[in-house]
């Protein structure tokens, strides 16, 4: 074959292969980025000696992180992990749902912009950021500060954007630390997504008037400018909004919704108050009443997306649909109303509103959970993927892959092993040398420095964190009580008994290998991280908790422990049988999601 026809075949081959290549996009969702190593601009401070490496490190106390549902610290090594992974791929669309910063601290997106700039400039990566309820904490900038830094000498540090704030008294004064508004947050981090790129395909808001079809960039700039996002939250309350779609590659729009909805707490007080919002941590219910051009806007991009041929991906910080797995009614029985965040779960009628707009597919963070949410109206399906946090269990990213228009896989990576995740362990020992001179009750179980892995960080983070905060803040104190010394073999004798059932296939001693304590601790896990929770329970109580939740089922008295018990069990069941939530395949056109063997 002449080589000139065979050079042009094979460049015909390749430009049909790079064409047919199928559009990845990772989300890496509340990030809750610290810059350990940062610095701030107006004092010299750079954080305390780190004897294992003579780094000087600006750190949060571990007592902090274990009563958290997020850690502070570890998660920054975290991060630059799952960047590596991500380059590795080759995968150069990367999307983040919020809360990528610690509260929105000028230090700490100085560094996130730095580490996006450098991977970007590395490895081509192009990242697309929405804000979450820690970024901003509120519309406007405002002092704040922490009083959980760790000094040189083991005792709390704190850093403050002003002298009249804080309870500590050994302190460091830095403008830094105040909580950037969305101002300071637009100017810092506009290259990744808030502003348009010359490269980008089309990129517009919801206040935009133009269609792809006279789209130009002079038009988007102009319309990304910070006055040109703001609408009235209340009467006579303009707060902005940062929401926009962009078309990073041929075909597929990024939709980033910003979920944030500040509603001012007294509508007599000056609008420019920066203390007079209320946080935005409650999500889409917000949106419903106070924020409804969203749903508008969703619903012109659909169908603007739809006459063009594209497809919408979008991505918010909060969830668009209920996370607990049909659980929310049993567990507001169970512990109450306003236990378990309940206020954060999105009502039926978010769902049906974006559904009905035309969107198909939802990448939420917020809950520190891995979940997907299916919900069918009419012929309209939308399926919402949580994304889990990078600093919380389980630390994971989700990747999403466009096989077709109406084909989409999703895979969950779990970060097992994380480089220098133990860089700090020395710097906590000194914490807890402190914390058992003052005979502390509540003292964190140092056995958490033995971790051999991030995963077994993660893990043993949220074991420390349901018995320092969930347990003691979300549970009836009398149940707790009277279900402390219980054994497997308890629940079981006394459900059997119970019933007056003689189950003689059941054997009894298997049950003795756990405790009242490891099925709480289990029921988080599920809770958490969803089918993935599986790999760390043992497979033996895992049947043990169906067999036991059968027999509760069966109960038929009116004993309020039985019955709260009779409730754990059926809450764990929903939790642990939910949507597939790792590894699966999402079928726009058949409108149904199924699980992919790994």
């Amino acid at each position: 074959m002449n080589k000139g026809i065979f050079s042009l075949l094979i460049f015909i081959f390749s430009l049909f292969s790079a064409q047919q290549k199928p559009v990845q996009i990772a989300f890496l969702s509340d990030v809750h980025f610290q810059d350990l190593y940062g610095n701030f601009s107006d004092n010299d401070f750079k954080g305390i000696t780190n004897p294992k490496t003579g780094k000087k490190t600006i750190l949060r106390t571990m007592e902090a992180q274990l009563h958290s549902t997020r850690i502070f610290n570890e998660n920054y090594f975290a991060f630059l992990k799952a960047l590596d992974d991500i380059a590795e791929k080759g995968i150069e669309i990367v999307a983040m749902p919020g809360d990528f910063s610690d509260d929105g601290q000028a230090y700490n997106l100085r560094g996130l912009h730095q580490i996006l700039e450098q991977y970007h400039q590395k490895y081509g990566i192009e990242f697309y950021i929405t804000t979450g309820n820690h970024d901003p904490v509120g519309p406007f900038r405002k002092d704040a500060g922490k009083d959980d830094f760790l000094g040189q000498d083991g005792y709390p540090l704190g850093i403050y954007s002003k002298d009249n704030i804080g309870k500590i008294n050994h302190r460091i004064i830095t403008r830094d630390i105040a909580e950037s508004g969305y101002l300071e947050i637009l100017d810092e981090l506009k290259n990744f997504g808030f502003y348009p790129k010359k490269e980008n395909l089309f990129w517009s808001t919801p206040f935009a008037q133009y269609s792809l079809k006279d789209y130009s960039y002079e038009k988007a700039l102009q319309k990304a400018a910070y006055t040109q996002r703001m609408y009235d939250v209340s009467e006579g309350f303009p707060v902005p909004d940062l929401s926009y779609v962009v078309e990073p590659v041929q075909g597929v729009w990024l939709m980033a919704i910003d979920g944030n909805t500040y509603i001012p707490k007294n509508t007599h007080e000056n609008p420019a108050n920066a203390e007079n919002y209320k946080g935005a941590g409650i999500g889409y219910n917000n949106v419903l009443t106070h924020k409804k051009h969203l749903i508008n806007w969703v619903k012109k991009t659909m169908e603007e997306a739809r006459k063009n041929g594209k497809t919408v991906i979008a991505f918010t910080h909060y969830p668009m649909i209920d996370y607990n797995d049909g659980a929310t009614k049993d567990i507001k029985n169970l512990l109450g109303e306003k236990k378990w965040q309940m206020e954060r779960v999105p009502q039926d009628e978010v769902a049906k509103a974006f559904a009905e707009a035309g969107l198909q597919i939802h990448f939420a963070g917020h809950m520190h959970i891995n979940d997907t949410g299916v919900r069918k109206i009419g012929s309209k399906m939308l399926v919402n993927v949580q994304v889990p946090s990078l600093a919380a269990y389980i630390p994971a990213y989700k990747v999403l892959t466009i096989q077709s228009p109406d084909k989409m896989e999703v895979r969950t990576k779990v970060l097992n092993d994380v480089p220098r995740f133990d860089e700090l362990f020395p710097l906590y020992e000194k914490e807890y040398e402190v914390l058992q001179k003052e005979e502390r009750k509540d003292s964190w179980n140092k056995d958490i420095l033995k971790s051999a892995s991030y995963h077994d960080f993660m893990l043993f983070h949220l074991k420390e964190l349901v018995r320092l905060r969930m347990i003691p803040g979300d549970w009836p104190k009398d149940f707790i009580e009277k279900t402390k010394g219980f054994t497997g073999e308890d629940l079981l004798l006394l459900v059997k008994n119970t019933n007056k059932q003689k189950e003689k296939s059941i054997y009894n001693e298997a049950f003795k290998k756990w405790n009242m304590e490891d099925l709480l601790f289990d029921l988080y896990k599920l809770q958490s991280a969803d089918e993935l929770a599986k790999k760390d329970i043992p497979a033996e109580r895992l049947q043990q908790y169906q067999i036991l939740e059968k027999l509760f089922l069966k109960y038929k008295g009116n004993d309020p422990t039985t019955l709260k018990l009779k409730s754990v069990f059926k809450i764990l069941t929903l939790l642990s049988h939910g949507d597939p939530a790792d590894h699966f395949e999402i079928n726009l056109k058949k409108s149904t999601i199924k699980r992919i063997g790994n």
